[in-house]
C-alpha cells in the first residue's frame, strides 16, 4: 500500500462521537512507551502526525487520522500507566473498552509490546480480554532495532509460549521496528486486505 494522504480529523473522548462508521479503521494501543506513535509516524510516513513525547501516557484521547481518504487509523492512549489516578485510570479504561466493544467499522486492533522486555501482566490480560470479548487483533512486536536477532527471536519465543498456555491458536503477529521501518509492508499489506474483506462485506449486505 502506497501511503498518499494522511491527516487527522478528531480526537473525542466518547466513542459516539467519533467520525461516522462509513470507512474501515485500525486501532493501535499498548502499555504506555511501547513506541506507538513513532511506529505510527513511520507507518504513514509523516514525522509528527501523531505526536511523540518522552513522557508516558500523553495520548489521553481516541484520535482518528484519514489514510487515503479511504480509512482511519485510530490512536488510543496507553494502558498499564501508574502515574495518573485510580479514577483518571478507570475512566481511561472505559473510554477504550467501549470504543473498542461498539465501534461498528473498527476491523482491526494492533496491540504493540515491547519486545525488549518479558511479559508483562497489563500485556497478557489485555490480550487475553479481547479473546473473551471475540474482537479482532494482532499483536505487534516493537523496538526490535534495539535487539540482536538472537534475544529479539528469544523474547518473541517465550512471549508465545506465555500466550500458548491461555492460548490454542497464536493470533497473528507482526515484527517492527518504526527506526529502520521493519514490518511496515506488512502491517500495511494487512490493512489493505482487511479494507478488501470490508467493502466486499458492505457489498454482500447492501
Amino acid at each position: 500500500m502506497i501511503i498518499k494522504s494522511a491527516e487527522f480529523i478528531a480526537s473525542n473522548t466518547d466513542q459516539l462521537k467519533s467520525p461516522k462508521t462509513d470507512k474501515p479503521e485500525y486501532a493501535f494501543i499498548g502499555r504506555s512507551n511501547v513506541g506507538k506513535s513513532s511506529l505510527i509516524n513511520r507507518l504513514l510516513e509523516r514525522k509528527n502526525l501523531a505526536r511523540i513525547s518522552s513522557t508516558p501516557g500523553k495520548t489521553r484521547l481516541i484520535n482518528h487520522f484519514l489514510v487515503n481518504s479511504e480509512w482511519y487509523l485510530v490512536d488510543l492512549p496507553g494502558y498499564g500507566y501508574a502515574r495518573i489516578s485510580k479514577k483518571e485510570r478507570e475512566k481511561w479504561e472505559l473510554m477504550i473498552h467501549s470504543y473498542l466493544t461498539q465501534r461498528q467499522n473498527l476491523v482491526n486492533t494492533f496491540i504493540l509490546v515491547d519486545s525488549r522486555i518479558e511479559p508483562k501482566k497489563s500485556d497478557l490480560d489485555f490480550i487475553n480480554w479481547f479473546g473473551e470479548q471475540e474482537l479482532p487483533f494482532t499483536i505487534v512486536f516493537t523496538k526490535t532495532d534495539k535487539l540482536t536477532a538472537n534475544t529479539m527471536a528469544s523474547n518473541i519465543a517465550v512471549f508465545k509460549a506465555k500466550l500458548s498456555e491461555e492460548w490454542d491458536e497464536l493470533p497473528t503477529m507482526f515484527v517492527t521496528s518504526a527506526e529502520s521501518g521493519k514490518g511496515r509492508d506488512e502491517i500495511l499489506d494487512f490493512i489493505g486486505e482487511g479494507n478488501a474483506e470490508y467493502q466486499a462485506f458492505l457489498g454482500q449486505t447492501s
